[in-house]
């Protein structure tokens, strides 16, 4: 059984929650075996990045042990997208052949309440679709209101549920209109999916 590889850098709790859900959603869909690994740096953009930068030197030292894709999650902290996405280019130049970046705009939070049918699904209850605003822990605040107002008490903000959101979500409608960073997330995983299986068959 060809069982691929898939490690996880990500920034915190909540872009690991979101991101397994959703390889193991593909993996499911493709009917393609994963293992995935988790690496978390916690400590603001800055301390992600370079830690990210010394992650990568180590993976190349091992270079018979190196992951079949390996998926970079940061925030991009209101930032440009392009100026997020150039950055870690940049640190992952040289294995970008298998790199693919989830860099929520501007916060992994509002990813989950872009689809409200399948908010709905999971809490009872829908939420506002989230506008596009900058201001530092807004996304927290409105997931964690929008789950409060379904008559639930998050213990993690909301982030909790992101495994169950993520399985409800209507990946084609997300992708046609809804977000531009996740529709690059999800363009990006499905292209990967569909390789190992055109690969295994």
């Amino acid at each position: 059984m060809l069982i691929h590889n898939v490690y996880l850098f990500v920034e915190d709790y909540g872009h690991e929650a979101f991101l397994q859900a959703l390889l193991e959603r593909f993996a499911e869909e493709y009917q393609v075996d994963i293992n995935i690994r988790s690496f978390s740096a916690t400590e603001g953009h800055g301390k992600v990045i370079s830690k990210l930068t010394i992650f990568i030197r180590q993976l190349q030292r091992d270079k018979e042990h190196l992951p079949d894709l390996l998926v970079v999650a940061i925030d991009t902290n209101c930032h440009k997208l392009v100026e997020c996405r150039n950055e870690i280019d940049g640190v992952t130049q040289n294995i970008k052949g298998f790199v693919v970046l989830a860099l929520p705009d501007p916060h992994i939070e509002r990813w989950l309440l872009v689809d409200s049918v399948a908010f709905k699904k999971v809490l009872g209850e829908g939420c506002n679709a989230p506008d596009q605003k900058c201001d530092k822990d807004r996304y927290k605040q409105l997931l964690s209101q929008a789950v409060r107002e379904t008559g639930t008490s998050p213990i993690l903000g909301g982030m909790e549920y992101a495994g169950d959101i993520v399985e409800a979500m209507n990946l084609r409608r997300i992708t046609g209109k809804v977000d531009s960073s996740l529709k690059n997330l999800i363009t990006d995983l499905r292209n990967q999916f569909k390789r190992w299986k055109s690969d295994k068959s």
